[in-house]
């Protein structure tokens, strides 16, 4: 694992890229062996390309973004040829933004979807009641920071994972003894719960943190070893007291896109052999 796996292709706040210097020694660790890397909260997907495993499970609880990754996975060409003659006006933001998915097929729909992302508002992933995208347009400016090139090194590296749709819960009882399994859950540095739809796929309250503990410590009487990030609130650190934690140092805390000392968040992972 090093820097050159890395790879940028969505815009995700809230993603993990600028905080890996902070545990990449515990993925790292060299007194295990992983065989297979699992992530029930994928998002943006920065750690998994990080780490770079050899087998993965990947879940996420939002259907849209998980059609995207199968998408690319699967016809990388095909939605890159798609992406490249979609429009570039405001007007065609809104008329592609209308479109009925369910009428689409997977490479137009994995298209569509990286389009939005990288075109609206702050990379910003809400949705309505009805489970439809909303985020206003943001411009162009960053639509070509990708290219093909980069759709098929996706490809190649999701190649080796399965990809799923569901809550987390499901996904942590799938693990297993020498896995390796990361946790982002939505969250709000510094605060009890996730309620700001702008920033995550619904919401995550506390009662939702309280399920994943729950999980997390029955994976770990299995053997199965985890690292997380999540807020620094003392309730949910409080649910995670006999496991090791850390404060990240610096990140973007509660102001996105401002870096700050006092970030609000924390690491937690069950990993002893870890020197933090």
């Amino acid at each position: 694992m090093n820097p050159s796996n890395q790879i940028t292709f969505l815009r995700y706040p809230g993603g993990k890229q600028r905080h890996l210097s902070y545990f990449a020694h515990i993925l790292q660790n060299p007194d295990h062996s992983w065989q297979r890397y699992v992530e029930p909260f994928l998002g943006g997907g920065s750690v998994f390309f990080f780490v770079n495993p050899e087998k993965a499970l990947l879940s996420d609880k939002n259907q849209e973004l998980i059609d995207l990754y199968r998408g690319i996975r699967d016809c990388p060409e095909e939605v890159w040829k798609i992406y490249q003659k979609f429009p570039n006006t405001k007007r065609d933001y809104y008329a592609i933004r209308g479109w009925i998915t369910e009428e689409l097929d997977i490479p137009t729909n994995a298209a569509r979807t990286l389009y939005l992302n990288r075109t609206c508002f702050k990379g910003m992933w809400r949705h309505n009641a009805n489970g439809d995208f909303n985020v206003g347009y943001g411009g162009q400016d960053r639509r070509w920071a990708i290219c093909e090139s980069n759709l098929k090194e996706v490809s190649e590296r999701l190649n080796r994972a399965d990809l799923q749709c569901g809550d987390f819960d499901a996904i942590i009882k799938k693990c297993r003894k020498n896995d390796l399994l990361f946790l982002d859950p939505p969250y709000r540095p510094g605060a009890r719960e996730e309620l700001n739809a702008h920033y995550g796929y619904g919401q995550f309250m506390f009662s939702d943190q309280k399920r994943l503990a729950k999980s997390l410590i029955t994976a770990s009487r299995k053997g199965v070893k985890w690292v997380m990030t999540n807020s620094n609130h003392p309730d949910i650190l409080d649910l995670y007291h006999v496991f090791f934690q850390y404060p990240l140092e610096k990140g973007t805390g509660r102001s996105i896109g401002k870096i700050t000392g006092t970030t609000g968040e924390v690491v937690i992972h069950n990993i002893r052999e870890a020197v933090t």
